[in-house]
């Protein structure tokens, strides 16, 4: 037998009936018994809060007090490597989940006293502990659940996750691809009217600082007649006619150098009216080459004009200053026109990565309906010998696959369970012919089951044996004790052949203190064990009768 002790200790203070508590789970299979009303079930609605739960002010037993919850687990051969990694947390072999609601209603969580997220905690919890209260039996009816039994005994959960990713990758290609064709589509309407902005702006050739050139361009040819009377007069009074500029310092630098000999300071006066003199010639020469230059031009002064109109309206029809903004608006458009291109190439892109990706889901999907309806027949005789054993000898279950058209999350694969509790009776739906004391029993069979097949570290059953009889308590126990060899079972029950089963037994009981009552925990020695379920036997003041009973159940196990 392992030694499975997966949710070693569980402390409570200040929730529900609670002052403290603080309980320990010694083994392999616990059994919890007490009154009705005692506080059996608030230990599993405390350990949901601790599990990820969401949490409530009322839930405070005393409100000027905060409510602290911890659970315990040793997780010593689990694998939650990934877990630590994908929250960023150090993995340790023994885990503390806390959780701590304040007077004001807000809530903490913590992980080994880190502090996370309620999502965390849940997705961690799912690989911890299944908690089995009574409303989880309508589990049954979910489509979901009954795939993940099936999949379960057919050793496929590890396709079908594989399958989910590719699968979900598939649907998200095709989001992509619907987006990008509403883009395409817009793109379209659109496309015309930027191709014209572009060829607009392409035909302008603009460039930085063109708009002030043709300005100037413009003016000169518009004033060419005072430009060219100007350049010529200036030209002949430095040299023209007998009497000019030239002419006059000419005769300045021949007094200068006639005395230059005498001096040096007299040297340096002619060289520096020397240097004007050529300098003064070079001028003139300049500004009779530019007044020939200059020749009035209309066709060319219409062709500047219309290039500036041109400019300016572009300006003002894109609402910008500078022939930079004019450049960079034309970039954008660019742009705009170059993603639609992309766009085209993008969904031919995407069309390709879609039909891989359903090549391989519809693979994927072939290969999990060759397990599945492969484990078809040995679930539904493993259910039947389990029901037999639990006295639904005329019981029968049923797993019908039907095979769909088109492929889905589930892969090709639609599952249902069909069920019968009478000889003859035929087949239908879960909800529809199985009252709750069968659907609890067909549920145990699953899990019982379920616990050989998958990693299942700890499951709680909240009475599991309502309305059944001593007799098929017993044999539920029994069933509870097997999977105790292989995984730790708590069960909440009120029956004593139930009760005799366990190999620990704490007792919840309640007391009244003051102006209120108070519930506790306790384990029960062999003594206690024998007088607590003699009184489940009998009465509060058990026989001698109840008492030798409750020994031979005790004994019998």
């Amino acid at each position: 037998m392992r030694n499975w002790r997966m949710l070693k200790r569980l402390y409570i203070s200040n929730f529900a009936l609670i002052n403290e508590m603080d309980v320990s789970f010694p083994g392999n299979f616990t059994v919890i018994t007490g009154e009705t009303g005692a506080g059996k079930s608030i230990f599993l609605e405390a350990l949901g809060l601790a599990l990820g739960k969401r949490a409530e002010l009322a839930a405070l037993k005393n409100k000027t007090k905060k409510c602290i919850i911890e659970a315990e687990f040793e997780a010593k051969g689990l694998d939650l490597v990934s877990f630590f990694e994908e929250n960023d947390l150090d993995s340790e072999s023994t885990i503390i989940l806390r959780r701590e609601i304040s007077i004001d209603g807000k809530s903490r969580s913590f992980l080994n006293d880190s502090v996370v997220s309620l999502n965390a905690l849940k997705m961690l919890s799912e690989k911890l502990i299944d908690i089995h209260s009574q409303h989880q039996t309508l589990l049954l009816n979910q489509g979901s659940f009954q795939l993940e039994v099936l999949d379960a005994f057919a050793g496929s959960l590890g396709v079908f996750k594989e399958y989910k990713l590719e699968f979900a990758k598939f649907n998200k290609l095709n989001n992509n691809l619907k987006q990008l064709q509403e883009q395409e589509t817009q793109a379209r309407k659109e496309l015309d009217y930027f191709q014209f902005l572009f060829e607009e702006l392409e035909q302008a050739e603009i460039k930085p600082g063109q708009l002030k050139e043709l300005e100037e361009e413009s003016n000169t040819l518009e004033n060419t007649e005072t430009i060219k009377s100007n350049l010529l007069n200036a030209s002949n009074t430095i040299n023209g006619g007998e009497i000019n500029l030239l002419s006059s310092l000419n005769q300045v630098k021949l007094s200068i150098q006639g005395i230059s000999k005498y001096g040096k300071s007299y040297e340096a006066f002619f060289e520096r009216i020397n240097s004007a003199y050529i300098e003064l010639k070079d001028l003139a020469g300049e500004l009779e080459d530019a007044e020939s230059e200059v020749n009035f031009d209309n066709v060319k002064l219409e062709e500047i004009n219309t290039k500036m109109d041109k400019l300016n309206r572009l300006l003002k029809k894109h609402a910008v200053k500078t022939e930079d903004e004019l450049l960079k608006i034309k970039t954008d458009i660019e742009e705009k026109l170059s993603r639609f291109g992309s766009l085209e190439s993008e969904i031919e892109k995407t069309k390709k990565e879609i039909t891989k990706a359903i090549e391989t889901s519809a693979r994927m999907a072939k290969d999990l309906t060759s397990h599945r309806t492969k484990a078809v027949a040995g679930i539904e005789k493993q259910v039947k010998e389990m029901l037999t054993d639990l006295s639904m000898e005329n019981a029968n279950f049923k797993i019908e696959l039907i095979k769909l058209s088109e492929i889905g999350n589930n892969g090709f694969d639609q599952v249902r369970f069909l069920f019968s509790a009478n000889k003859g009776g035929s087949l239908e739906e879960l909800h529809k012919v199985a009252s709750g004391g069968e659907l609890s029993r067909l549920m145990l069979s699953l899990k019982a089951l379920l616990a050989t097949k998958k990693q299942l570290p700890t499951i709680i059953f909240d009475e599991i044996d309502t309305g059944v009889s001593g007799d098929v308590a017993d044999k539920i126990g029994n069933i509870l004790l097997k999977m105790g060899s292989g995984m730790q079972v708590v069960t909440i029950t009120h029956l004593p052949q139930m009760a005799s089963k366990g190999k620990h037994h704490l007792f919840v009981y309640k007391k009244d203190e003051e102006d209120k009552t108070v519930s506790y925990i306790r384990q029960l020695n062999n003594d206690e064990r024998v007088t607590e379920i003699a009184k489940m036997l009998s009465t509060s003041n058990p026989t001698q009768s109840a008492l030798k009973n409750a020994k031979e159940l005790l004994s019998l196990n």
